[in-house]
């Protein structure tokens, strides 16, 4: 059976190679099907006009999806042997005003049961609330094994996220540093998946992220919608992005570090996207970063639009953060290049969604006008369905492997499919403009 798995193995480089041909075979028939839309497109904004609108609203998110399904069918994980003992590793956990989750953050840490030594230590960002209490009173309630161990370092007033995980860094005592929001639920033995996949990996791996879910999916609408999200988007776009050697962003809700490299970059950066940062001048030193998605994190997602926006804005703009930090990663080809080359190119992406599609879909349905949202747009329908239908098989398997079930949330599924977009689009844009016209940086929401 060895010699069989050998036999069908693909280097990296050939996979690369294939998704690249896939891709760009249905980027090809997309150009050929777009060419009547560009034509009535042409009559009311120019033909260049016409060919960006097409370009940016479809023929490049085609592209990026055919990518990335063609990378899913590609992706062998590597199953790394979960027997022998782990390396210590120290748990920095940044709290800010967490009184309400801080205590079943550690609880699900402490819980892990690790098979090395275990060091938690808590950031109290200076919270005007009663975190660090919270804290102090697990501390003298809680009896730890010789072999875990658990602090709070108290910040003399707040700093923000990157100033509290230096803190937490300088007083950690392991090689090994993991990362965790103070509102995460850690699925039982992920804390070890999460290691096994820095230290078993390749030897350049520098980081690892883990797989964050939503918590809260059943609170409401907005909630239900950011399910899918996570685990339907974000999850596929690291895995394939690790498939390639470079997942861009090692989040801060659940990732592992080497300290080495962490002191080589000299931690993380005072900014809005401070886990990005760190992780793309990982990915310019030439370090890899993995994804461990069988290491679980569930964490509390924004709940009202305001708090949304906040955060999807704050995202963006840490991806502007970014390429001004190291503008040098898009010079050096890697593996995971196209991955960069696309984040360069979303806010063109989202300016014509917003400033093309919105404006279309709205005279379509209130004018029937249908230049530019059409009989194209219903082509387009069934085709993000078989996608995201791929994206879901997959994901689903996943889980089932893992002893997950899939919440059967139908009209957020339909939903994030149809408008997520239309909702996100606003924010985006918004954080872009920001770190441009360098705007004062508001953390607002997680």
């Amino acid at each position: 059976m060895q010699s069989n798995s050998r036999k069908l193995y693909i280097p990296v480089r050939y996979k690369l190679v294939l998704a690249s041909l896939g891709a760009l075979a249905w980027f090809a028939f997309s150009i050929y099907l777009a060419l009547p839309w560009v034509a009535d497109l042409s009559a009311l904004i120019t033909p260049l006009g016409a060919w960006l609108a097409v370009a940016g609203v479809a023929l490049i998110p085609g592209l990026a999806n055919a990518f990335l399904v063609a990378g899913l069918l590609l992706d062998k994980r590597p199953v790394y042997p979960m027997e022998h003992p782990l390396p210590p590793v120290s748990v920095l956990v940044a709290a800010f005003n967490e009184e309400m989750v801080i205590r079943d953050t550690l609880l699900t840490l402490i819980q892990q049961y690790y098979p090395g030594t275990l060091e938690i230590i808590v950031i109290d960002d200076g919270s005007s609330d009663r975190s660090a209490n919270v804290v102090e009173e697990l501390i003298a309630e809680m009896q730890l094994g010789p072999a875990t161990s658990l602090q709070l370092v108290r910040m003399p007033q707040n700093g923000g996220k990157a100033a509290a995980l230096n803190a937490g860094l300088r007083a950690a005592a392991h090689e090994i540093i993991v990362t965790a929001d103070a509102d995460t639920y850690v699925r039982a033995g992920s804390l070890a998946a999460l290691v096994h996949h820095l230290v078993d990996g390749p030897p350049n791996t520098a980081a690892v992220a883990g797989t964050v879910l939503v918590r809260n999916s059943r609170s409401n609408f907005i909630s239900r919608l950011q399910e899918w999200d996570y685990f339907h988007g974000i999850a596929v776009v690291k895995r394939i992005q690790s498939l390639f050697q470079g997942t861009l962003v090692a989040q801060g809700a659940f990732s592992a570090y080497r300290r080495e490299v962490l002191n080589e970059l000299n931690g993380w950066h005072d900014s809005l996207g401070e886990d990005i940062v760190l992780t793309w001048g990982m990915l310019a030193r030439g370090y890899r970063v993995g994804y461990a998605e069988n290491a679980f994190v569930f964490t509390n997602v924004p709940e009202n639009y305001k708090q949304f926006y906040r955060q999807r804005k704050r995202w963006s703009r840490g991806m502007i953060e970014s390429f001004k930090a190291h503008p040098e990663i898009l010079l050096k080809p890697r593996f995971n290049t196209p991955f960069i080359y696309l984040n360069l190119l979303f806010p063109y992406m989202d300016l014509a969604f917003v400033l093309v599609f919105i404006p279309g879909l709205i005279a379509a349905l209130f004018f029937q006008f249908y230049a530019v949202v059409g009989a194209m747009t219903l082509i387009l329908l069934p085709l993000s369905l078989f996608i995201n239908g791929v994206m879901y098989i997959h994901q689903r398997r996943i889980f089932r492997t893992y002893g997950l079930k899939v919440r059967k949330n139908f009209s957020g599924f339909l939903f994030y499919i149809l408008v997520y977009q239309i909702i996100m689009a606003p924010a985006t844009i918004m954080g872009y403009l920001a770190e441009l016209l360098h705007l004062r940086k508001l953390w607002g929401t997680k």
